[in-house]
C-alpha cells in the first residue's frame, strides 16, 4: 500500500540521493522551489496533500532517471510491485569464474547494481549487451533482466551457459531430453544445438533497458 508519507519520504531520499535538498530537486525541475516544502504536505485544515504526477515526472527528467529508481525510495511494502535492485554485469564477463553458481544464481563479487521494475525473484539479475551479435533485437549498451526463476518456453528468449564457459543470447526453438535448439537473434550469426550434457543452465529474459 502507498502511503502519503511514504511519497514524501522518497522525494527527500531522492533528492539526498542527487546532492540536492528537496527544494534544491525542485529548483532543477523547473517547479516552484517550495513544491516539496514540509509545510505543502499537508493543507491548513491538515488534510494529507499528496505531489502530483507531473512534479513526480519533472524530478525524474531533470535528474535522467527512471522511474524504478524513484520507487526504491518508497520502503520495502511501499515498493513492492514497482522496483527492485538487481546485480549486473557486462556480458562479456558472464562466463567468467566466480560470477554464478551452478544453478545460475548470481554470485560472488564484482557486480554493479541497477534498478528494473519489481519480479519477484530475489535471484534475477542483469547484463549489459556488449558487440552486435544480437541486433537487432538487442543492441549495444542495452541491459537485458533475466530471471532464473522463471518457467522457460520455446519461443522464449533465453541467457543459456554452456559447461565450457560460453554465454548466450539465444531463442529457445526446441527442447528435447537430448539437446536444446536456440535460433539467433542476429540471423547474420548461425543458431546452436546444444547436447543437454553440455548446458550447465538456462534462464529466461524477462525484461530490457533500451
Amino acid at each position: 500500500m502507498l502511503r502519503h508519507a511514504d511519497i514524501w519520504t522518497a522525494i527527500d531520499h531522492f533528492a539526498k540521493a542527487h546532492g540536492l535538498s528537496p527544494s534544491g530537486l525542485a529548483r532543477r525541475a523547473g517547479l516552484d522551489p517550495t513544491t516539496f516544502n514540509k509545510s505543502k504536505r499537508v493543507t491548513r485544515e491538515g488534510k494529507p496533500r499528496w505531489p502530483s504526477t507531473e512534479s513526480i515526472s519533472k524530478i525524474l527528467e531533470a535528474t535522467e532517471s527512471a522511474f524504478g529508481e524513484f520507487a526504491v525510495h518508497l520502503g520495502n511494502d511501499a515498493a513492492q510491485g514497482l522496483a527492485q535492485r538487481v546485480p549486473v554485469i557486462g556480458f562479456a564477463q558472464a562466463g567468467s569464474e566466480g560470477y554464478f553458481d551452478d544453478a545460475g544464481y548470481p554470485t560472488g563479487t564484482g557486480w554493479d547494481e541497477t534498478v528494473f521494475p519489481y519480479l519477484g525473484d530475489a535471484h534475477a539479475y542483469a547484463l549489459e549487451i556488449s558487440g552486435d551479435s544480437m541486433q537487432p533485437i538487442y543492441r549495444d549498451g542495452d541491459i537485458i533482466l533475466v530471471s532464473p526463476a522463471a518457467n522457460v518456453r520455446r519461443s522464449d528468449r533465453v541467457v543459456v551457459k554452456t559447461k565450457t564457459g560460453e554465454v548466450m543470447a539465444k531463442e529457445l526453438k526446441r527442447q528435447s531430453s537430448k539437446r536444446i535448439e536456440l535460433l539467433s537473434l542476429n540471423r547474420a550469426y548461425g543458431d546452436r544445438i546444444l547436447p543437454i550434457d553440455n548446458v550447465e543452465w538456462m534462464a529466461r529474459i524477462v525484461w530490457v533497458s533500451q
